[in-house]
């Protein structure tokens, strides 16, 4: 039988029989809408969730030695002696009340050098960063986020560069405004971030260092770059190595990235078995109706065999037949499934995110793929049967049935 005639006879007999065919497809339609659904959107909180948490620079590393109390010299000889570093840069916190007019609120402050905002990948919607000048001179300048900016005076959009804020006594000038960062902060809190130095002559009143920031070259081995940092601050401070462990601090965000995949990938792995249970349902569905045309159709098989089809031609139309009922009910199911994902997003966004990042369901090119195998695959599998039921027939017997 030739191709185009497999394909004629196949969409002739389906669509004798219409309803059948759409309540044999229901099963298969609710497993993939139900795979694509939990996929699209737990693909989409990872990759929000990623976003959120800043997890996209896979180079970062954070480093700490509990037992001593780092200073900027500390991290100036970490710049010159670790290599596979482009930067290492310090961080220093504190906190002080903020006013602008009438404006008043919590700051959450963040001292930093210049570099700082080229190893966190800084976006500026408004101004630009400290200067090299301003770091080593302690000018009385800040960097507020957009969510401070508003709070501070009364809308994000506003131009906030060139005015004036007070933090404790002192008066700064704002020079640039950043994407919000990812530091939590209570409502009426604001997040500002001044040069090093001004934070240690204003507000610390020394060159003590919270936070230690490297970014390594793209490309580099972070499982390796940890450990030679750990190797490295173990002989620097004389950390012995059974209490490496508890007194350095070298974390990756590449592990986190990994552990959040890890985590996410295992959860879409057990929501689609669970979703395959109705593919099972609506593969034996299928079965049961390819069973009931072959026995409905016993007639027209023996007629068929009387005037020389072969057996491989009356196995490869009924197998065409259930392979193409799952297709129908699978490409049904992807849209379905995507749209369902689409409503689940919103309430994730809120659930997960707070309502503060929205969550946009992803579907990839390989899950497509997959779906489309997993139908030809429960197509093949459960039509098997029926269509070598209906090659075996005896022509005679066939034609004989009533």
């Amino acid at each position: 039988m030739k191709a185009r005639d497999l394909v004629v006879e196949t969409w002739s007999a389906l669509d004798a029989n219409r309803g059948r065919s759409a309540l044999t497809v229901l099963g298969i339609v609710i497993g993939i809408s139900a795979v694509i659904a939990m996929t699209a959107l737990i693909a989409g909180i990872n990759r929000a969730l990623v976003g959120e948490l800043g997890l996209s620079q896979a180079q970062l590393v954070y480093i700490n030695v509990w037992t001593k109390e780092l200073t900027y010299d500390d991290v100036d000889r970490f710049s010159r002696d670790l290599s596979d570093y482009e930067y290492i840069t310090a961080s220093s916190y504190g906190s002080a009340e903020v006013t602008t007019g009438e404006k008043k609120a919590s700051g959450d402050l963040r001292g930093v050098k210049p570099d700082y905002f080229k190893a966190m990948d800084t976006k500026f919607l408004q101004g630009r960063p400290f200067t090299d000048g301003e770091e080593r001179s302690g000018s009385m300048v800040a960097i507020l986020d957009e969510a401070s900016v508003h709070t501070l005076f009364g809308g994000a959009d506003m131009d906030a560069v060139g005015k004036t804020i007070r933090i404790g006594n002192d008066t700064y000038t704002i020079v640039g405004v950043t994407e919000n960062s990812n530091m939590y902060m209570a409502p009426d809190s604001v997040s500002i971030v001044l040069p090093f130095s001004t934070m240690a002559t204003r507000v610390t009143g020394g060159q003590q260092v919270s936070e230690v920031t490297g970014l390594a070259y793209e490309g580099t081995d972070m499982e390796a770059v940890v450990k030679k940092t750990t190797s490295y601050l173990a002989e620097l401070y004389n950390v012995p190595e059974d209490e490496r462990e508890d007194e350095i601090y070298v974390y990756s965000m590449k592990s986190m990235i990994d552990s959040v995949n890890a985590t996410m990938g295992s959860f879409s792995l057990l929501m689609t078995v669970v979703a395959s249970i109705s593919l099972l349902v609506g593969g034996i569905g299928i079965m049961n109706m390819m069973l009931t045309n072959v026995t409905e159709r016993i007639r027209e098989i023996g007629l068929r065999k009387a005037l020389g089809a072969r057996r491989i031609d009356i196995t490869s139309q009924f197998m065409l037949e259930s392979v193409c009922l799952c297709l129908m009910g699978g490409l049904i199911g992807v849209v379905l499934g995507y749209l369902g994902a689409l409503g689940l997003a919103g309430f994730a966004s809120e659930a997960f995110m707070d309502g503060e990042t929205t969550v946009t369901p992803y579907v990839d090119a390989s899950t497509v793929i997959m779906a489309t195998a997993i139908c030809v695959g429960t197509g093949l599998v459960f039509g098997w049967y029926p269509a070598r039921r209906a090659a075996r027939l005896d022509p005679v017997e066939s034609l004989h049935y009533q």
